[in-house]
């Protein structure tokens, strides 16, 4: 399964992009501003992971 996000801005634009997706068999499904930033938070993180652990104690300090 592969998926697509396609942010627009243009409703119209929008709205071919979507038709064309179900023509070609697509299952189209819209995302909450907040469900995007998620999504693109995520990404994020996972390209600049170190791999180096830090104790949890560090973390709990910095909060502070």
């Amino acid at each position: 399964m592969s998926v697509i996000v396609i942010k627009g801005t243009d409703k119209k634009n929008a709205r071919l992009i979507i038709e064309l997706a179900k023509q070609l068999g697509g299952k189209v499904s819209g995302l909450s501003d907040e469900q995007y930033e998620d999504i693109m938070l995520g990404k994020m993180m996972d390209e600049i992971k170190t791999g180096i652990e830090v104790p949890k104690s560090v973390i709990l300090e910095k909060l502070k």
